[in-house]
């Protein structure tokens, strides 16, 4: 490709320079092969034994000799034509081994670039890329990259997007990062003992299945129902302590980025100016300790967490740094709805409340397990009244919030002519708040 000089001399464009991926990748794509065996077996487990008994040794021996090098080749195949190149404005990846694919990505449209260790590439000094981009579902990937290319790679994606020029992209390097909190192991192994869902799961994985085995004395049935309530229990357990162990949040000019994960390793970004809610949680047996936990809604982002557990304090100076100028304090003075609201929803009517500041739209619900959740006004996208007939009888409605990351934030149980002014209010609080918001860059003080 040819390009007009300064001069007006037409001078040849330097070619795309195109990369592979780590030289372990084609063990990891090895396994595909295999990975549809397995789920073949699975699926028709009598099919799959009736063929096994068929098999001598001899045929089992010819079957590995021929599955395994096979399974390589593919391995090899699908490493080899596979390629990545950074362009002046996007990231290209092109796969496939029959049918190819390649993936434009454009940089500005980058939401956030995650780096992941699993146990076994942290022994092998790899990590994956995963990006998350604007308008997409699924994460586009890069598996498997040098630990030290992947964390170069990921720097120079944020420096493009944040429009750095290509020259010297690559040379703006990871932008330093200010610790802001860590979740200490004890606080988070006492944190999930003290979590009713961890309870719940387990009384379930240990009471059910005896009453399957009297009810049925079918050994298939207790096993098709007890296995998913231990990986439930197991899940909401161990599985938690050991993804969200040595959780540490840090402040850097790309957004905050939040490392965790005993076993597997995670390194992730919440991108700047894209959070659409934060909600503070507190189940009942934490209020003794003071104890909240901090989950997200991202457009566009699996990023659900930012503190898995820590004092209320702590919390909150975290979320200042998400959303710049919200106090919580303001926030949590919430008013309740009438007390004739307990004619729609006994007792727990009790539970809901809302508040609205200047720079929040704020709801509460839950007696036993609290939930605030706190919207800006810029990024509320709808604002809906509904009213049933039920309610309509008693002079009540709801007020429903639509976010931009496909959320719903409700008052419940206002009373009627309250929500009417709560729907005019805050279609102009919305308005002026995305008028006066701050533009969405990365790497932006």
């Amino acid at each position: 490709m040819t390009t007009p000089g300064v001069d007006g001399a037409v001078r040849e464009k330097p070619p795309l320079a195109e990369h592979r991926l780590h030289p372990v990748t084609p063990l990891r794509r090895a396994w595909a092969p295999v990975a549809v065996l397995i789920g073949w077996a699975v699926h028709d487990p009598d099919q799959a034994q009736r063929q096994l008994t068929r098999l001598t040794s001899t045929t089992l021996v010819i079957a590995l000799a021929v599955l395994v090098p096979a399974a390589a080749l593919y391995g090899f195949l699908t490493w080899w034509f596979t390629h990545f190149a950074v362009t002046d404005s996007e990231l290209r990846i092109r796969t496939g081994l029959l049918f190819r694919r390649t993936a434009h990505i454009r940089l500005e449209r980058i939401q956030a670039v995650d780096i992941t260790q699993p146990l076994l590439a942290r022994v092998a000094g790899v990590a994956k890329l995963k990006l998350d981009v604007i308008g997409t579902d699924k994460k586009d990937e890069l598996a498997f990259l040098g630990a030290d290319q992947a964390r170069a790679l990921r720097a120079e994606l944020l420096a493009r997007a944040a429009g750095f020029a290509p020259e010297t992209a690559h040379e703006v390097g990871e932008a330093p990062a200010r610790q802001l909190m860590r979740t200490p192991p004890l606080d988070l192994a006492i944190s999930v003992l003290l979590t009713g869902a961890t309870w719940g799961s387990l009384a379930a994985a240990l009471v059910v299945p005896p009453l399957l085995w009297f009810a049925t004395h079918s050994v298939w049935t207790v096993l098709a129902t007890g296995l998913p309530l231990l990986g439930a229990a197991g899940a909401s357990s161990v599985g938690r302590f050991v993804g969200e162990y040595d959780w540490t949040v840090g402040e850097s000019p790309d957004g905050l980025r939040i490392d965790h994960g005993l076993l597997d390793r995670t390194h992730e970004t919440v991108p700047p100016g894209r959070v659409q809610t934060v909600r503070i949680v507190e189940p009942l047996l934490w209020r003794r300790r003071g104890w909240v936990r901090v989950e997200l809604d991202v457009a566009g982002s699996s990023n659900s967490v930012l503190v898995p557990v820590a004092p209320r304090e702590i919390a909150e100076s975290v979320i200042a740094r998400v959303l710049p100028g919200v106090r919580v304090s303001e926030a949590a003075s919430l008013s309740r709805p009438p007390r004739r609201a307990g004619r729609c929803m006994p007792l727990w009517w009790r539970g809901y409340g809302i508040a609205v500041t200047d720079t929040v739209f704020a709801t509460r619900h839950g007696l036993l397990r609290r939930s605030l959740a706190l919207v800006p006004h810029a990024k509320v996208q709808s604002v809906r009244l509904a009213q049933g007939p039920w309610k309509r009888l008693w002079g009540l409605a709801d007020v429903h919030v639509d976010t931009g990351a496909n959320k719903t934030v409700t008052a419940r149980l206002r009373d009627a002519e309250e929500a009417a002014e709560l729907l005019r209010g805050q279609a102009e609080r919305s308005r002026t708040g995305r008028r006066d918001a701050l533009p969405d860059r990365w790497m932006v003080s």
